[in-house]
């Protein structure tokens, strides 16, 4: 005997958006219920009218709640374009990305130590090159409501290194993640990674620094690893800040920080995208 739709509907909100979308290969029984609205808005945010409404892109009328899903997978820029809001198609599971102009970095709106412009390839209008400073301070902050519950999830500084930058293999960044309700990850990070050439030519210009820079990289601590940042199928490369953990029912606060203040020295060269807040393991 066949199961209702209905029932085969209410069975497959309880699984996962992978599971939904392979099982309308099982017959066409699950195929109809597999597309029902009902499926689809168990695996949209909560907030999903809200997040249409804040879309600069989304103008338009939707046939059914697996086609606003889709449009989600996407990704979308939302309040103001200041934000991208991304769904992963087989989880469900929510990723941000703050722009840089969502983001406080210190300075910022002085002309003379950081610059605002189009980069082609940002999913934004405007990015910020470091043109010099000797405090680089970048701080985000995101709610946890915003984000899937109880997952796991990674904030990422998202960078380029110009051919002209300077000062950002020194001294390691402080990296840090902190919630109101206690939860807190601190580490280090370098700003670019390592080049031999740039290398030597630093000891020729600051051997006579090098013992106060290795007294300043012990200060700054860490876990001892060079954490350096990694390339991205994007064409940027990040900087991970930590981690955090979101909760069933709670809206908390994180706030995400990278600053280097204790090296003392000029540096520039580095553009800022923004920070990327997105799910640590995705099953």
């Amino acid at each position: 005997m066949m199961l209702p739709e209905a029932c085969v509907a209410n069975i497959l909100s309880l699984t996962s958006p992978a599971d939904t979308f392979s099982s309308s290969a099982v017959s066409s029984l699950f195929w109809l219920a597999g597309d029902s609205d009902f499926v689809w808005e168990k695996f949209l945010p909560s907030d999903y009218k809200s997040l249409i409404s804040q879309s600069t892109e989304l103008h338009r009328s939707f046939s059914s709640k697996k086609e606003i899903y889709r449009c989600f997978c996407d990704s979308m820029l939302i309040d103001n374009a200041r934000k991208l809001f991304k769904i992963n198609k087989f989880s469900g599971k929510v990723s941000y990305i703050l722009s840089a102009r969502d983001v406080s970095i210190t300075r910022s709106d002085q002309a003379s130590c950081w610059s605002w412009s189009n980069v082609s390839d940002s999913r934004f209008s405007e990015s910020a090159e470091l043109i010099t400073t000797e405090r680089l301070e970048i701080n985000g902050k995101i709610q946890t409501g915003m984000l899937s519950p109880n997952t796991k999830y990674g904030a990422y500084l998202i960078v380029k290194v110009t051919k002209s930058a300077y000062g950002l293999d020194l001294v390691p960044a402080e990296t840090c993640v902190t919630s109101k309700n206690g939860q807190n990850v601190k580490n280090t990070a370098y700003l670019c990674c390592v080049d031999e050439k740039k290398q030597q030519l630093k000891r020729l210009l600051y051997g006579n620094r090098e013992e106060r820079m290795a007294s300043t990289v012990k200060a700054v601590g860490g876990d001892g690893k060079r954490r350096e940042p990694k390339g991205r199928d994007d064409g940027w490369m990040e900087i991970e800040l930590g981690e955090f953990e979101t909760r069933e029912g709670e809206d908390d606060e994180v706030s995400m920080s990278l600053t280097e203040v204790k090296g003392y020295q000029l540096k520039g060269g580095i553009v800022i995208d923004g920070i990327e807040v997105r799910p640590k393991f995705i099953n």
